[in-house]
């Protein structure tokens, strides 16, 4: 699976780091995103910008069922429709005050995003939990060889930590940069979880230290 296409299902976050009433920002192939969470547990998507603005969503914050901007309030629903403008209480927003959706969806404790209503199923991880997310300035090429492992696309399998884990690759949106999702076994003990951890961070040292010395993958 390409790192930068928008068209594929991209994992942009572990279900963990995005709590009810929360939005964090996000990125799929070049298009900068705010992934937010509704009270309900709705996940959604949709692009870094209000309308009104300019100003980013993802610094905004959510009540309920809606996303705010953080500049002057201005409120929008899972459809991306503007629902409110609170300088104007009385106004009706015109249904043509949205912002850009994106489809969205979670399985495996991994939050999935997509810019194609064609996209398959979502991928399965079965057997595996979500443990934590780094960026990593490396090549997967090169994190592959540091960790060990095999890589096949956007996956990498291998063991961390003494832990079988799996590694899903998702561009940071900065050049060179990976997001790195971690995860592991799913019957993996907390000791095993600790350890997995803090050998991630031993890998992405391994791998950015690779990378500026040139060393070959």
């Amino acid at each position: 699976m390409p790192l930068e296409s928008a068209l594929v299902w991209t994992p942009v976050a572990l279900s963990a780091d995005l709590p009810a009433a929360s939005v964090i920002p996000a990125r799929l192939a070049d298009a900068a995103l705010a992934v937010w969470r509704a009270q309900d547990g709705t996940v959604s998507a949709v692009a870094d910008r209000c309308p009104h603005r300019g100003m980013r969503l993802s610094h905004g914050f959510v009540r309920g069922e809606a996303l705010s901007c953080i500049y002057h309030g201005w409120r929008y629903g899972k459809s991306g429709r503007c629902l409110a403008i609170p300088a104007h209480p009385a106004l009706t927003p015109p249904e043509t005050i949205r912002v850009a959706t994106y489809r969205a969806a979670e399985r495996d404790g991994i939050v999935w995003v997509t810019a194609s209503q064609e996209a398959g199923a979502v991928p399965a991880h079965d057997g595996f939990l979500g443990l934590r997310s780094v960026t990593v300035a490396a090549s997967p090429a090169r994190l592959a060889a540091s960790l060990g492992g095999t890589l096949d696309g956007s996956v990498i399998d291998g063991t961390i930590g003494g832990v079988t884990a799996r590694l899903l690759l998702a561009s940071s949106g900065e050049e060179g940069v990976l997001l790195v999702h971690l995860l592991i076994a799913s019957g993996a003990a907390d000791a095993g979880k600790i350890a997995a951890s803090r050998a991630l961070e031993g890998l992405r040292r391994q791998a950015e230290t690779a990378t500026i010395t040139g060393e070959a993958a």
